[in-house]
């Protein structure tokens, strides 16, 4: 059999940081930044486990969610899209996308204070300076270890959301490598910006984002729409979904393992994990009944389907907001985003560009939804527009544009490189033949 090249320079890649791994030395500078261990507290580690695990679990029911929906041909290939991610990168993320992530902020200073735009890659390459002790300004509670992870769930899955919209006719090969670019270029520097104590758009615009409304589902939402204008239609754009009982059982998984999603993001055992995980379920609740309900008063009928994709534009919307707002502020919100999201969802121009499964419609718009209505109804610190945070409304919205085109171009670009080192599209025979047989030759 005949190996083509690229994976042998695969092969050679992985290997060699596995042996650099080994000898790499990590930097002294950062002794200062910890606590000692006596100042972790056992109950936040305890939450913070459970919350890896239930964010960990949602890849898997991910996998699922989306390989329902495809046809039978492309049910292996695209629920190994997802669940590859957590192998790939997990490994980019340990070698140096944590780093780069929650590094030592690199970007420029505005009277005396500094903004960072991206992390020092060199701070946690490899995971080095990454123990058991609290770091004084990410996790002062925590084993700055258990941060890490956690953190690392979130990077896992993001990429795997985009794989919904070009499912059916991407190379495998090529995807690995977008999705390691993707997570370097796109995803790195916008967590640090939102996230990081001195990110640009948390620590000069204000931004809220609770748990990855911005830093996931939108980078996802926008990168999926630049990966359908990149890739192009499907030479058969009309599928019926494989195994609905799939889509069911991913949506229960994602369900579940959203409360460590949200409520995991108070990064402590408190009240603020308590009010996200109610306000979570609230929304996802919300959201699915009013889906039903609209599609059956524009004269679809009531399906499995329609649910499950109500209730995860729920969970999307809510996700920035969740310990910020109320329980009834938490109704509206996956109330009002279910609409867009449908409206969005059928409408004949987005449909017009094969977006296989609908992520911008529902990742891209959720996120955009959960941005601007975080930025009326969050309370707490800074506030929002109903509580006299007129400037914070004004920076959300700016950075609404700054990340959407950020996310949306430079994912555009990531595409481009990747096709032209490695082709992105399958030929035609493997896309008729399906890309389970001619990807991977296993059958569903």
């Amino acid at each position: 059999m005949k190996i083509e090249k690229r994976w042998i320079v695969s092969f050679c890649i992985i290997s060699l940081l596995a042996i650099t791994s080994l000898f790499w030395t990590p930097s002294n500078n950062l002794k200062n930044e910890f606590l000692l261990e006596s100042e972790i507290n056992v109950a936040d580690v305890a939450w913070l486990l459970t919350s890896s695990s239930f964010v960990l679990l949602m890849t898997p029911g991910l996998s699922f969610f989306y390989g329902g929906m495809v046809g039978r041909k492309n049910v292996i290939s695209t629920m190994l899209q997802s669940f590859i991610c957590l192998g790939v990168i997990s490994l980019v993320w340990v070698v140096v996308g944590f780093s780069l992530a929650f590094g030592s902020s690199i970007g420029f200073t505005i009277d005396g204070i500094h903004y960072g735009i991206i992390g020092n890659p060199f701070d946690f390459t490899f995971f080095n300076n990454v123990g058991v002790l609290p770091h004084k300004e990410l996790a002062s509670t925590l084993p700055f270890i258990l941060f890490a992870l956690f953190q690392m769930k979130f990077a896992v899955i993001t990429p795997a959301i985009i794989t919904g919209s070009f499912a059916e006719r991407v190379r495998f090969i090529s995807y690995l490598l977008f999705i390691c670019l993707f997570t370097l270029f796109i995803y790195t520097p916008l967590c640090h910006m939102v996230w990081h104590p001195n990110g640009l758009l948390g620590a000069y615009f204000g931004i809220k984002d609770f748990a990855g409304g911005t830093v996931v589902h939108m980078s996802a939402g926008f990168a999926a729409l630049a990966g359908v204008l990149t890739l192009g239609k499907r030479k058969n754009s009309e599928h019926i979904p494989t195994n609905i009982p799939f889509v069911l059982l991913g949506t229960g998984m994602l369900w579940f393992g959203w409360f460590g999603f949200n409520a995991g993001s108070s990064l402590a055992a408190n009240g603020t994990a308590a009010m996200a995980f109610a306000t979570t379920t609230i929304a996802s609740a919300s959201a699915m009944i009013t889906w039903i309900f609209f599609d059956r008063i524009n004269g679809r009928k009531v399906s499995a389907l329609g649910a499950c994709i109500g209730a995860v534009v729920g969970l999307v919307a809510i996700t920035p907001a969740a310990g910020f707002i109320t329980i009834p502020e938490s109704i509206f919100f996956g109330f009002i985003t279910a609409i867009v999201s449908n409206k969005m969802l059928y409408w004949k121009k987005l449909k017009a560009i094969d977006d296989t499964l609908d992520v911008f419609a529902c990742h891209g718009i959720g996120g955009i939804m959960g941005m601007i209505l975080t930025a009326i109804f969050a309370q707490g610190e800074n506030a929002s527009l109903l509580h006299g945070g007129w400037t914070i409304f004004g920076h959300h919205m700016i950075a609404l544009v700054l990340v959407s085109s950020f996310t949306f171009f430079g994912s555009l670009l990531l595409f481009k490189i990747t096709n032209s080192i490695i082709p992105l599209r399958v030929s035609d025979n493997s896309e008729r033949v399906g890309l389970d047989l001619s990807q991977h030759d296993e059958k569903f």
